[in-house]
């Protein structure tokens, strides 16, 4: 994220710059990360050498996703499956009868898991990689 930056703020640049600018360990831990960036399609090499920002991407975006075992979730994914199993106990755990404690419960609980999903399939269909 930081390489996208410097290079955002930079226009172009070589491995070198951006190993410079980041204050890397060499020049090819640049490369390593520029490729990876190429490869995601954010940015491209061009016949100089110099990475140029090919698809500008809200950073922003970045924030709303979380790294388990190398795939990419949005942070409302842990709220759906946290309200959505929520639900499923309380509607297993407690016998559904007609009063309005039920009906609020599961009125507030359905509510609760509609809306995080919808978060996380917007999150998903929003995604920059």
């Amino acid at each position: 994220m930081r390489v996208y930056w410097a290079l955002l703020k930079k226009g172009s640049a070589g491995p070198r710059e951006i190993m410079r600018e980041l204050n890397l360990s060499s020049p090819s831990v640049a490369s390593y990360h520029l490729e990876k960036l190429a490869n995601l399609g954010l940015v491209k090499k061009e016949v100089g050498g110099e990475y140029v920002i090919s698809k500008e991407v809200k950073v922003e975006l970045f924030s709303q996703f979380i790294r388990v075992a190398g795939i990419a979730l949005p942070r409302y994914f842990f709220y759906s499956v946290l309200f959505t199993t929520m639900l499923i106990a309380y509607l297993i755990i407690y016998p559904i009868e007609n009063t309005p404690q039920t009906a609020m419960s599961i009125i507030f609980g359905a509510t609760a898991a509609v809306i995080t999903w919808i978060e996380t399939i917007r999150a998903w269909l929003r995604r920059p990689f």
